[in-house]
């Protein structure tokens, strides 16, 4: 039976991993995703987990060893952040290509340089195009949710993709929650055994990860990118099925007091707790705001945001990565990409916030808002803005 007690994020993304009954791990720390795999590595260590574990040299063989793990059919997990990803940048892109179902956790750090620790969402911004299925998390028991349903629509045969589940490093991984975590019966109902259809086995063997010559290199890319836009249906289908069991109901794109907003915040992950708060005080105010923040990043939910935004007259877009020399941050561009062709479109305006770790304060929304409002009467000069900015 479900338990809900006091636990750190990142363990609780190790337990989910753990009742998923994972095969393999593969991993190198780094901050500050590391007690995620140094769970992990003690829940083996101490046979509360029948699976290998491989502490390999850097990130880049971590990702090669679990396409290895999963091309062989085992359920495989690995878990990164910031410069760690950036190395297993080279490797990302196998995965999808070889439909191979690996489900990472993404700590969001800051990229260097400057040398930074700290959270915003520049590691997984310059990650867009890898072609893996990829959630964001609010907070613990949304990141506790988000990894076994990334296992469940990662494996199920008619997606096969890898899923990365993002969270943003120390603002959610080092913050202790209530988190309801799961037994494993229960974890049981919701995600079967992996049985792949295709494995590497010497004794029925197959080829996988062959060259893409010029005839067949377009082609495969399309399947690709079909099959992400088509695992959609099956994300929509694990989270229904979640919340049929265990009573909490995911959307890809959520909305948050948006009746009558005349300016909608866009936000993701944990800042959006935060901007909540900012929008009851200004609708205490008499304020005509609400919020809109995305679940699933990729595939991009289209349909799903041109809904939750339908009638409104401006979008004040929060992008926590920044874009140098572009015309605006990653989401945002997204989001006018999404609307260009739209009739009656909303304005967009864009601001860039919490970078290296900055804090994305009540206070920050709120001047975002009354921006927009502004720029919603007179266009701003600049094509985006960056909050927070002590001019010197």
């Amino acid at each position: 039976m479900a338990k809900r007690i006091g636990m750190e994020v990142s363990i609780a993304a190790s337990e989910a991993v753990k009742l998923a009954d994972v095969d393999l791990i593969a991993a190198y720390p780094i901050t500050p995703q590391t007690h995620i795999v140094e769970h992990l590595s003690e829940v083996v260590a101490d046979g509360e987990l029948d699976a290998a574990f491989v502490p390999v040299e850097s990130e880049h063989s971590a990702m090669s060893c679990c396409i290895g793990s999963s091309a062989a059919g085992a359920r495989t997990f690995t878990a990164t952040s910031s410069q760690g990803l950036a190395l297993m940048h080279e490797i990302l892109f196998i995965a999808p290509a070889m439909r191979l179902p690996i489900v990472m956790v993404v700590a969001n750090r800051a990229l260097s340089g400057p040398i930074s620790i700290w959270n915003d969402h520049s590691d997984i911004m310059s990650e867009q195009d890898i072609a893996w299925i990829q959630t964001f998390a609010e907070n613990g028991q949304e990141v506790f949710d988000l990894v076994l349903h990334a296992f469940r629509v990662a494996e199920d045969s008619k997606v096969l993709l890898p899923v990365i589940v993002n969270l943003d490093g120390f603002t959610l991984s080092h913050v202790i929650e209530p988190i309801e975590i799961l037994d494993k019966a229960e974890v049981d109902k919701y995600l079967p055994p992996y049985k792949p259809k295709v494995r590497l086995d010497p004794r029925k063997p197959v080829s996988m990860g062959m060259v893409g010559i010029p005839e067949i290199y377009t082609e495969a890319k399309k399947a690709t990118d079909e099959a992400l836009i088509n695992s959609k249906k099956v994300v929509l289908k694990a989270w229904k099925e979640f919340g049929d069991l265990f009573g909490r109901y995911y959307n890809p794109v959520e909305s948050y007091k948006t009746e009558g907003a005349e300016v909608i915040l866009i936000t993701m992950g944990s800042i959006s707790e935060t901007a909540m708060t900012a929008i009851d005080k200004m609708r205490e105010k008499g304020m005509p705001v609400g919020l809109v923040r995305f679940r699933l990043w990729k595939p991009f939910p289209a349909p799903e945001f041109k809904k939750a935004i339908a009638g409104v007259q401006t979008l004040a877009v929060v992008d926590r990565a920044l874009s140098p020399g572009g015309a605006c941050g990653p989401v945002a561009e997204e989001i006018k990409a999404a609307l260009y062709a739209e009739r009656g479109r909303p304005k967009v305006y864009n601001f860039i916030a919490g970078l290296g770790g900055r804090d994305v304060t009540v206070e920050n929304f709120e001047e975002i808002v009354s921006k927009a409002f502004t720029y919603a009467k007179k266009r701003p000069k600049q094509l985006y803005e960056m909050i927070g900015v002590r001019e010197i």
